[in-house]
């Protein structure tokens, strides 16, 4: 082959050689740390990071922007510390609106306020009557008079009270001396110098040990011993609906809303062992008052029977009616939201509704139904904050002194506590009361706050009713109508309205304050802030983090290679264990030794190869 072809076919050799080098391979690693850094320093797209290499040449320059960078670094990331724990602190906006729309009307619970002396339990309240009289003239020398229709005369119920006597004595009303004026408390009220406590022991089954229950105020102590007693026979009653005397007619007089008049359809009837016989007006039960107008004439008006005729005065030391406003789905829990309406007066209440929705989750600690709370649901309505604290002391209740308490609804297997059955359950009562009143129970942690509520916001105005120029006319007619006892005037009737106050209702909702839209907005207003960048900014910075790895694995590997080229072979596998030959082998094998060097001669280009006289190669063959 000539030479000039021989020099055209190399030189393409090497072209192509140089082109295969140039070109980018599919995936491809720096060599070094360095080259890595300054080929990111120099093409990202970051502020500030390409000072860190072009101005290499001055160590301050490279030390200044090198601090600057890494501070600028640390101050963004404590931002970002700071945005992510208002995020995870989930706040909340609270919104409020105003709608207009027709208002449903609530409910509304009337009581007597006095519990009436049923006929079904009528001889065992008038033996607890004559113990309770008994009881006041041994402690305070007062004779309380009955009339000779409420005595049990009749020899025939002695007998059948003897249980009650023996019970009753059990649990004495007494006084206790004064151990030490020390003890007493100082808002303590004034009281007899000799005596200043009153009250009754509750012991346990064994009698080995004693709760003492007292009280300052003589008459506290009254009330309680007797409402215990009370309880008790209420208990004893086999079936509840012996105690169904409600007088719809005897106790409501007069019932209109929206200028129209009620009937029996509109209002259920149940009894409260403290508060007699209720009524609610436009529960489930019918179908449901709408108000499209605000004002008194608009609401529910009611003239009510406040005569305590047939009660209990020893239970029952205040007169007149309670009232109170809740929702449908809601039980009237008349201790916590009721009042007192005054007799001879008329008691104008206008009403606010008032809804509020809270966020569930991360953001507050509410439930949407309860059924996420560890308390069973005693009660035949929706879930409330007020429904799961009594279900969640029933149920500790029935656990604790194996009977259920009579003010709370009875539990599937349970029965209600009866001193007949349950010799200590006062005592056990009075214990768990204490314990639940402290929070030991941990109901007040175990039931929360629904997400919605329905409230109602009360404000009341009073005025005389009837006038002095009306009373006449109007007792006739109630007389005439109601056959209402003209004798005892005002003190025996009472008027009351429930209306709407506006047509306005407020709802107060929830939203989140800090979601994750704006949290990634923060966030890119900080790396702005800082660094000047953007998204594809933090991936280039993801890119540097992944080949750090990759390059750090791929030295790892080498460095870990070359370790194994470098170790000694070990033994052949047929090699002999004998010492003595193996001492003497280096002495045999020194005398042979020779080293091999591989000369590597170096091909001169090709270009510098031309034709030669026969003398000059033989030169060249002769050296």
């Amino acid at each position: 082959m000539p030479d000039g072809e021989k020099t055209r076919q190399c030189k393409q050799e090497e072209q192509q050689q140089q082109k295969e080098e140039e070109r980018e391979g599919l995936i491809e690693f720096y060599g070094s740390y360095q080259e890595l850094f300054q080929f990111f320093c120099s093409n990202t797209t970051i502020h500030g990071a390409i000072r860190l290499v072009c101005s290499k040449k001055n160590k301050m320059k490279t030390a200044f922007w090198s601090v600057l960078f890494f501070l600028t670094f640390g101050l963004m990331y404590w931002q970002f510390g700071i945005l992510y724990r208002e995020y995870f602190s989930y706040p909340v906006n609270l919104n409020l609106n105003l709608n207009s729309d027709r208002l449903t009307f609530p409910a509304v619970t009337l009581c007597t306020l006095n519990p009436y002396r049923y006929s079904a339990i009528r001889k065992k309240l008038d033996k607890l009557d004559q113990i309770t009289h008994q009881t006041l003239l041994d402690l305070y020398d007062y004779n309380m008079s009955l009339a000779r229709s409420d005595w049990s005369a009749p020899s025939t119920q002695t007998r059948s009270s003897r249980s009650l006597l023996h019970h009753v004595q059990r649990h004495p009303l007494r006084r206790q001396k004064r151990d030490n004026l020390a003890n007493l408390p100082e808002n303590s009220p004034s009281v007899d110098k000799n005596d200043w406590k009153i009250g009754f022991v509750l012991c346990s089954e064994n009698n080995k040990d004693c709760f003492h229950q007292a009280y300052s105020s003589g008459v506290d102590a009254v009330r309680e011993w007797y409402s215990f007693h009370y309880i008790n026979i209420l208990a004893q009653m086999p079936d509840a609906k012996a105690l169904d005397e409600s007088d719809f007619e005897n106790f409501i007089y007069a019932c209109r809303f929206n200028e129209a008049t009620c009937d029996k359809a509109n209002y259920t009837h149940f009894h409260h062992p403290l508060y007699g016989n209720c009524y609610t007006f436009n529960d489930n039960s019918s179908s449901l008052w709408t108000s499209s107008l605000p004002g008194i004439n608009n609401g529910l008006s009611l003239v009510v029977r406040t005569e305590q005729n047939d009660f209990i005065p020893l239970l029952s030391t205040v007169t007149g009616a309670r009232v109170m406003v809740h929702d449908q789905n809601e039980p009237a829990f008349m201790d916590d939201g009721g009042f007192n309406v005054r007799p001879g007066i008329e008691t104008s209440i206008s009403m606010r509704k008032e809804m509020t929705m809270r966020l569930g989750g991360s953001y507050s600690d509410c439930t949407e139904d309860g059924s996420d709370v560890p308390v069973q649901n005693l009660y035949s309505s929706r879930y409330t904050e007020q429904v799961c604290i009594r279900s969640c002391f029933q149920l500790n209740m029935v656990e604790r002194c194996g009977c259920a308490y009579y003010f709370y609804p009875l539990p599937t297997g349970a029965e209600y506590c009866d001193y007949t059955k349950h010799v200590a359950w006062g005592y056990c009562y009075y214990k768990l009361l204490a314990e639940f009143k402290a929070d030991v129970l941990g109901c007040f942690h175990k039931c929360r706050k629904p997400c919605k509520m329905t409230e109602y916001q009360l404000s009341a105005g009073y005025s005389r009713w009837p006038s002095a120029v009306s009373e006449d006319w109007v007792f006739y007619m109630l007389s005439q109508q109601n056959k209402y006892n003209i004798t005892s005037k005002r003190n025996g009737v009472a008027k009351v309205n429930i209306f709407f106050e506006e047509w306005n209702y407020k709802t107060n909702g929830e939203s989140p304050a800090f979601t994750v839209v704006t949290l990634l907005s923060q966030l890119g207003n900080q790396w702005s802030l800082w660094f000047g960048s953007s998204v594809l900014s933090v991936m280039e910075l993801a890119e540097l983090i992944l080949d750090f790895i990759a390059i750090t694995f791929i030295l790892a590997l080498r460095w870990f290679r070359s370790r194994q080229q470098l170790s000694p072979p070990g033994p052949p596998p047929n090699s002999h264990d004998n010492t003595a030959f193996q001492d003497e082998a280096p002495g045999l094998g020194a005398p042979h030794r020779f080293t091999v060097e591989a000369v590597v001669t170096m091909l001169p280009s090709y270009n510098s190869l031309e034709p030669r006289g026969p003398s000059r190669d033989g030169e060249v063959g002769h050296e």
